[in-house]
């Protein structure tokens, strides 16, 4: 099926049970500019989630236009959740995209009860709201529009430079509500990128959409994540990283090492087998406790980078234009809490 004649004019009329554990479906749609994908056209019956009071993460409530992601990270920390549609969190998380084509319409209702306590909003939490599909979909802009009408502060954090073309709504918003901009970059390595994340843009287009984020008058985050032992933990790749993202005009960085939930850990190690077999070992070690890298590690890693950012004058707040209080959007920590291992990984991530 193409693109042509299929947009969806009223809520309510999807039905289908095409897909176990997918309410809402309209259809499912192949098409020869995305090969070897299928999206899956749902009504939603609610576009705001709130984040579990048990979770440690620094914001609230969530949007996700998406799920599953085209960009097809090995190390994404939230493909587990496909599995939840009872399809696989390897193959199925990057080839089978659920989109929500009506979560402009519900949000904007949802925005507008009198409950609503405009709180922050972060997106880019789960999977990337600007992935290659919103090209097409264009369900970004009415989301933006709807936080912004109704004074709710909101956060993007993003692979995706389909994003550039929000920017006039984005620098719009900004001036009536605090707004946070985020780019995930987590390696300048353009032949290892292609390998790790070979549906992501490369590192200088997202280099690039730093620095007309920054030309837009934005604050723009950087998150350097995930930072892989023993293939982009140097200090020469962070110090080259770091000197490109502060020449873009980053406003500030947050760093994080892999984390390896289920389903991310299995499809992960299964990768690393193939291309690194000889790191295998190492890793087994180094997570031999469970999600998070062995302590000492974190440890070692901070002390590496923060001289790095100093260096660079990345150590710093980055403004005040964004929902999180230590110059990320999302409240992702710096160098001095890397050691920590608290805070879920924001991975597009």
């Amino acid at each position: 099926m193409r693109w042509s004649g299929q947009q969806v004019l009223t809520d309510g009329v999807g039905e289908a049970a095409a897909l176990p554990g997918l309410r809402g479906l309209l259809r499912s749609v192949r098409t020869p500019e995305f090969a070897g994908t299928v999206f899956h056209e749902v009504e939603a019956k609610s576009a705001l989630n709130r984040v579990p009071g048990s979770s440690p993460m620094p914001f609230g409530w969530t949007v996700n236009p998406y799920r599953g992601c085209s960009h097809a990270c090995v190390y994404c920390f939230a493909r587990n959740t496909h599995t939840y549609l009872d399809l696989d969190a390897g193959a199925d998380f990057d080839s089978q995209i659920v989109v929500k084509v009506n979560v402009g319409r519900v949000l904007a209702r949802e925005l507008a009860r009198p409950s609503w306590a405009r709180e922050p909003v972060a997106m880019g939490t789960n999977t990337d709201p600007y992935q290659r599909a919103e090209g097409r979909y264009r369900l970004m802009p009415e989301i933006i529009r709807a936080l912004t009408r109704s004074g709710t502060p909101f956060s993007i954090l993003t692979k995706g430079t389909v994003l550039g073309r929000d920017l006039p709504d984005l620098a719009a918003a900004a001036r009536e509500v605090p707004v946070g901009l985020g780019v995930s970059l987590a390696l300048a390595d353009r032949a290892l990128q292609g390998r790790l994340e070979p549906g992501t843009p490369s590192p200088p287009a997202r280099l690039d959409l730093v620095k007309r984020i920054a030309d837009a008058g934005l604050d723009c985050g950087v998150m350097v994540a995930p930072v892989l032992p023993l293939l982009t933990d140097s200090a020469e790749a962070l110090d080259a990283l770091l000197e490109r993202v502060r020449a873009a005009g980053a406003s500030g960085v947050s760093v994080l090492a892999l984390h390896l939930r289920p389903g991310t850990r299995e499809w992960f190690m299964d990768w690393l087998a193939r291309e690194y077999p000889a790191l295998v070992p190492a890793y087994e070690r180094l997570y031999r406790g469970g999600a998070y890298v062995d302590p000492e590690y974190r440890r070692a890693l901070a002390e590496r980078v923060r001289p790095l950012l100093r260096r660079h004058g990345l150590d710093r707040s980055a403004g005040v234009q964004r929902t999180g209080g230590d110059g990320f959007p999302h409240g992702a920590p710096p160098a001095e809490r890397l050691a920590a291992p608290v805070v879920e990984q924001l991975t597009l991530l």
